[in-house]
């Protein structure tokens, strides 16, 4: 069980890393009138706690499956 503990937890960071990232992100963005540009300033590090995030999630999910 504490093998599932521990890669919720490592979920939760990831999940609490990308989520950080965002807010950043969508910060960095100035408001005018004119058309907006955004060119992604962390979008290689949220790629990739994405992947880690989904990656996770689905071993969250085949382990609760099995439990059943």
């Amino acid at each position: 069980m504490s093998n599932r503990v521990e890669i919720l937890e490592e979920y939760r960071q990831a999940n609490n890393q990308l989520a950080t990232l965002k807010r950043k992100e969508s910060e960095s963005i100035r408001h005018s009138e004119d058309t907006v540009r955004i060119e992604p300033h962390y979008g290689e590090e949220m790629t990739s706690l994405s992947d880690k995030c989904a990656q996770l999630d689905m071993i969250l999910e085949a382990m609760a499956a099995s439990e059943d």
